[in-house]
């Protein structure tokens, strides 16, 4: 048996953001420690923050925030920390909600079953991250019924039924190349007759003609509305980290077609440029709501954008 105590989040999120604070920190504090702050320590900073993906819109606004502190020869590394977490926390606290279909925005609030699409591109971690939270509902003791809308890939369709018999929540699937509005909307229906709580909705995320595939999720959407004029009631963006700025293209992709209500980051443990969720979460409409540093369940958490910030620049909590 394995008597390791098992991490907090706070530990998990700032071990999957190691790299990412490496990246970061080790080069912007010696920069700040070794010389008083002038000029040509700022230029140094501005590449640095750039070099991490924050975006110029947000390494802009960080720079002059450093430039009025004024930070002497003296500076220790824990106040340059300090200063940089607080300049990242202010880019991203405005950005920030939560997600919860339980609650009194959702099935505690009278919305039965909450229906829930994902929507991203193929590999960003849409499947596993709709299985996680699946896991995570049905341990609250909610039904769940997941729907296998990505009827290209049987791939998906098998690892989404794992996720469902782990999770033990009920699956619904259909044949390859099945229509995908079609399957949504008789199990949609199906999760009113039956009394389910929650429908997780997986989709198609082939970008190779993004104009089927928007008319696709479109048409999910429509089908939804004729059952319920609100549904589907959260929509949530998965984007992957590991991707860099690519990941701004896939938000502006889909984020304004598909009338995304969230934005879900994943594999943050596997990136050294984290802070590309900076500009992301400050390009798109919708806030940030999840976000992802590993494979297990409990390693997808809501976001919170002063542990993210301090995570990322290597504090604790």
């Amino acid at each position: 048996m394995n008597d390791t105590p098992k991490k907090g989040w706070f530990q998990r999120l700032s071990d999957g953001l190691s790299r990412s604070s490496k990246q970061m920190t080790d080069q912007v504090v010696s920069t700040f420690v070794k010389e008083p702050l002038g000029e040509e320590a700022l230029e140094r900073l501005e590449e640095h923050l750039l070099e991490s993906d924050l975006g110029p819109a947000a390494t802009d606004r960080i720079v002059e925030r450093f430039r009025e502190l004024r930070f002497g020869k003296g500076a220790s590394e824990i106040e340059v920390k300090e200063a940089l977490a607080e300049a990242v926390a202010a880019e991203l606290v405005h950005r920030q909600a939560t997600f919860d279909p339980l609650g009194t925005e959702g099935v505690a609030g009278g919305i039965k079953p909450f229906v829930v699409l994902f929507v991203g591109v193929n590999g960003s971690g849409k499947t596993t991250t709709l299985g996680k939270i699946a896991a995570d509902l049905t341990g609250k003791g909610a039904k769940v019924m997941i729907v296998a809308a990505d009827t290209f890939r049987a791939a998906a369709r098998e690892q989404l039924k794992v996720w469902a018999e782990r999770a033990g929540a009920h699956f619904e699937s259909r044949k390859d190349g099945a229509d995908a509005a079609g399957l949504a909307f008789d199990a949609y229906q199906k999760a009113r007759t039956e009394g389910f709580d929650v429908v997780l909705i997986d989709t198609a995320g082939r970008l190779q003609n993004k104009s089927a595939l928007m008319d696709e999720l479109l048409k999910i959407v429509r089908v939804l509305k004729k059952i319920d004029p609100d549904a589907p009631h959260e929509t949530l963006l998965v984007l992957d980290a590991t991707v860099g700025r690519n990941a701004l293209e896939q938000e502006r992709i889909f984020g304004r077609t598909a009338f995304v209500t969230g934005v879900v980051m994943t594999k943050l443990d596997g990136t050294a440029r984290g802070g590309v969720l900076v500009p992301v979460a400050q390009a798109s409409d919708a806030p940030l709501k999840l976000i992802g540093v590993g494979e297990g369940v409990e390693d997808l958490q809501p976001f919170d954008a002063r542990a993210f910030s301090r995570s990322l620049v290597g504090l604790e909590d």
